[in-house]
């Protein structure tokens, strides 16, 4: 099999032969044993009948449409938009170990990005506002780290956890599940080609590709495959998330969860997968303790963010704001400070991002 010196000719036929009807990555794969692409459209019918393969792929392999197979290439040499196949160099290493690796990878922006540590970040499509500020900051301080956080593009906490990387001046990765010739949901287009400006958007599906149904469980197993850890932040008790965590444990990856009210039916997900063997993650460190050693943390900023800037008054009244509305006369209640007392430090930890009053004079805490 050749290797990164995939020529121009030698791609259409990889590109062919995944347009070939009948040939998922499974069977894709097992044809790569024997034959390269180019070989195996050289072959006669009945040698490809022997392969197993059936009548109307070998009709589609006697006659491929190349005119789709031009326009594939036609957006292949557009700046940074390529394809990697499995025999690539260049192909991300955990992805390859995966049951059924994609064998051609459409990638938009950095191909390089995609051999960096990556955690992978997923959760409800219609969060809570707690929920997607739990994602947004995790994946921000991640990200300072020096993980990659890779999603799935999607509404909710997909976008938040995208947003917190870059707004970290991180890396993040989107698995789309569309062609990369078009974003999926629509509304996240200026979010996609921010990903692309520093991260990557990846594919497994060529240009033209439209959203369906059965193509965004395929694309959860390459996000948990390309990454180290995921980590699910909310999800439902019949939620999508909590198939890519079953994958994730099938991939042997690391699994979290962040764990919630038992009222909450969005943390649902995530206390039954903590039941189920998840490791359960409160901060950031948690994570960063787990996988810490296939990556080089960035010594300095991990000290100063896990040290906390507070005394031990602010630290005490933060510690009995609850993530629900707590008001004035509860804090008095627990903490045996008078009122004065209490309102100061609470100005001090809203200025410093750690609560918010809510309207009825209450507080709730942020992080």
């Amino acid at each position: 099999m050749s290797h990164a010196t995939d020529t121009q000719a030698d791609i259409k036929f990889w590109l062919a032969l995944l347009r070939t009807p009948g040939v998922g990555s499974r069977t894709f794969l097992k044809l790569l044993a024997t034959h390269s692409p180019a070989q195996l459209f050289a072959e006669s019918a009945s040698s490809l009948a022997a392969l197993g393969l059936n009548p109307q792929s070998i009709s589609a392999i006697k006659a491929p449409d190349w005119q789709t197979v031009d326009n594939d290439l036609v957006w292949l040499a557009q700046p940074n938009q390529l394809a990697l196949t499995i025999s690539d160099a260049d192909y991300p290493e955990l992805l390859k170990q995966i049951a059924d690796p994609p064998p051609v990878l459409f990638v938009r922006g950095h191909a390089n990005v995609l051999s960096l540590p990556q955690l992978a970040m997923v959760g409800s499509r219609n969060p809570s506002a707690l929920g997607k500020e739990t994602a947004y900051s995790f994946a921000r301080t991640l990200a300072r780290l020096g993980f990659a956080i890779t999603s799935g593009l999607a509404l909710g906490i997909d976008a938040a956890s995208h947003q917190g990387a870059l707004d970290g001046q991180g890396v993040t990765i989107a698995v789309a599940g569309t062609g990369l010739d078009r974003v999926y949901p629509a509304q996240h287009k200026d979010l996609a080609l921010a990903i692309v400006e520093s991260g990557a958007l990846v594919s497994e599906f060529p240009p033209g590709t439209l959203a369906k149904a059965n193509h965004f469980p395929r694309r959860n197993r390459i996000i948990s495959g390309l990454s180290i850890g995921l980590l699910v932040v909310e999800a439902a008790k019949q939620s999508g998330s909590l198939i890519t965590a079953r994958l994730a444990l099938e991939q042997n990856r690391e699994v979290f969860a962040i764990p919630g009210s038992i009222h909450n039916p969005l943390a649902r997900g995530c206390n039954a997968l903590i039941r189920e063997g998840a490791k359960l993650v409160e901060t950031t460190n948690d994570i960063v303790e787990e996988l810490g050693q296939f990556n080089q943390i960035d010594e300095e900023f991990y000290n100063e963010s896990t040290q906390s800037k507070l005394d031990l008054e602010q630290q005490t009244i933060l510690n009995l704001v609850m993530f629900s509305p707590t008001s004035i006369d509860t804090l008095v209640q627990n903490s045996g400070l008078s009122v004065e007392e209490i309102s100061s430090t609470l100005l001090i930890l809203e200025l410093q991002g750690y609560i918010e009053a809510t309207a009825a004079g209450c507080y709730i805490r942020t992080k």
